[in-house]
């Protein structure tokens, strides 16, 4: 009990006490402004990475358009419905599972 009464009559142990406690909690840089910013960090880093990813897939099919006529002929068909003179193009659209709109609960009259 004696070692704990002097432990905190001792000036040093008090000045570092204060010190941890105002850094830990009421700093503008606390503990729970540093887990924000290492999460926020850690999302823009893994954004960043799919946009990285994405502009080098880009690349790639942008290369691949300028150089094979047959991709970009197969490009411009799948993505913008282009046809040749004489052709002509059938969109299927698929239809909705008529039972996906039924509920348990709805009762028709």
């Amino acid at each position: 009990m004696k070692r704990a009464v002097s432990l905190f009559r001792n000036k040093y142990f008090l000045a570092t006490a204060v010190f941890v406690v105002w850094m830990a909690f009421f700093d503008r840089n606390d503990l729970m402004s540093q887990y924000e910013y290492c999460s926020q960090r850690n999302k823009l880093q893994e954004e960043k990475d799919f946009y990285t990813h994405e502009t080098e897939r880009v690349w790639k099919d942008l290369k691949e358009l300028t150089t094979n006529r047959e991709k970009l002929e197969k490009f411009a068909r799948e993505r913008y419905l282009m046809r040749k003179e004489n052709e002509e193009v059938y969109v299927i659209v698929p239809e909705k599972n008529k039972e996906e709109g039924k509920s348990l609960f709805k009762l028709s009259f």
